[in-house]
């Protein structure tokens, strides 16, 4: 199985990696069928998310997703989070073996969970792209 360059990079040296202490989102999710585990934190101040960390238990292709999706959403808004696609990581990334693309779509799922945490914290509504946010299981 071959992997591209930035993938093995972010696997080996992967960026933004431990966790918030007072973060404003924090979203968890998982895959029963492969067992990675992800779990996302976010520090948001005028709807600009200034600080993203994760704790990712995983296979290197789940280090390197959750990885790259926080440098993604580093510094962006909160809606620009929200319009955050898993294909975009994979592309970010170079791409990801077929088999892989479900660690993505993991790393998606935990900004998606920690924004529907960031939302519910502050007694807004949820907009209509995570209105009806659940993580799928496989």
């Amino acid at each position: 199985m071959l992997y591209s360059e930035k993938v093995m990079d972010h696997f080996k040296n992967p960026r933004n990696v431990g966790e918030i202490e007072d973060a404003d989102g924090v979203g968890e999710v998982g895959n029963p069928v492969c067992g990675d585990i992800m779990k996302m934190y976010l520090k948001i101040e005028n709807d600009v998310i200034v600080d993203c960390k994760f704790k990712t238990f995983g296979c290197g292709s789940a280090i390197a997703t959750s990885s790259m999706a926080t440098e993604l959403i580093k510094g962006k808004t909160v809606q620009e989070a929200l319009e955050l696609s898993n294909k975009a990581v994979v592309e970010a990334l170079d791409g990801l073996p077929a088999r892989k693309i479900h660690c993505s779509v993991l790393a998606e799922e935990a900004i998606k969970s920690a924004l529907v945490d960031y939302y519910t914290r502050k007694g807004l509504e949820l907009p209509e792209e995570i209105k009806d946010f659940k993580p799928h299981e496989e």
